[in-house]
Parts: C-alpha cells; structure tokens; sequence
C-alpha cells in the first residue's frame, strides 16, 4: 500500500520501540533540502542552532524510551550530497539521540544487503523507500505481507558492520 504524507507521519508516530532506517543511495533529491545544499555547495557550514521537524521527532521518541538507528551504505569518495547531509544532517539527528552508523563499502565488503531503502518499525512493519537513480523520491510502500525476517537480518547485518557515524566523519577531511 502507498503511504502519501499524512499516512507516513501517522504510521511513524505509531511505532512502539524503535525505527531502523536503510539508506542506500549517494545522493537524494529533495525539494525542502535545496536551498541548504546550495548554500553547502557554496561553501556555507550549517548554523549551530540548525532546525529541522525531524529533531522534533527524535527527541520526543528519545523521551519516549524508542530507538532510531540509521545506516548509510556509501563508497567513498564520498558525493558532495553525502557531504552536505553529513554536515547539515547526520551531526544534528546524532545530538538529538538518533544512532546513525556509516558503512564504507570502499573500506570493507558488502555483508550482503540489499540495494533498497527501507524502513523497518518495531521490528514488524516493513515500508520500502521508492527513488529514481537520482535520488527523486517516487512513494513509500508498506509492505503489507512482507516477512519481517529477512528486514531484521539486514538491520543486524548493517549495524554490526557500519562505524559509527561520529567516529567515521572525525575521519574526514572538513
């Protein structure tokens, strides 16, 4: 089933202990993103007291008690979309209590996961993530009869392997 905006937002603000993100892509196309990427691209660093709905729903399930684990696959060197996010992204959700890990395809071999964004909630509710090769968001799909197993096995093999986000971008050049 599609997930349009306002079923999304319902469906994350349902989950129970945790949410598990995938990411697999070196760049996505985001509309309220561009104008920040711009500004990156420009050579502008991010204000300290950056803002974004997202922390809002970090710290409110941090309080909760809920988890928020990310892993990014990427291969360096690194496009500057993954710079941008790192910087204008990751450092922020990281201080909001989000557990972001980076998994370096260019400093080890794949583990085996699968080339598709996805979302795994509560360890039971699978929704896939839809992009063109550019990173243009096509839809969100709640897989509806989809084993959970598999999506589990993934996220464990993902977060075994990736470094943590804090000590991977303590590696890069700034």
């Amino acid at each position: 089933m599609r997930l349009d905006t306002d079923a999304w937002r319902q469906l994350m603000a349902s989950i129970n202990s945790s949410a598990f993100r995938l990411e697999t892509l070196p760049v996505y196309d985001m509309p309220g993103e561009r104008d920040e990427f711009a500004r990156h691209l420009a050579g502008e660093r991010p204000p300290p007291d950056l803002h974004y709905r997202w922390l809002d729903t970090l710290a409110q399930g941090v309080k909760a008690g809920k988890v928020f684990q990310r892993v990014h696959v990427v291969t360096s060197p690194l496009s500057d979309y993954l710079q941008y996010e790192f910087a204008w992204g990751y450092v922020f959700n990281v201080r909001a209590g989000e557990d972001i890990r980076i998994l370096d395809l260019s400093r080890q071999a794949d583990p085996g996961l699968p080339a598709q964004d996805f979302w795994l909630l509560d360890d039971s509710v699978v929704v896939r993530m839809d992009y063109t090769p550019h990173g243009i968001q096509l839809g969100r799909e709640l897989l509806e009869e989809a084993d959970p197993a598999p999506y589990v096995e993934w996220k464990r093999l993902a977060l075994a392997h990736a470094q943590p986000f804090t000590e991977y971008y303590a590696t890069l050049d700034q």
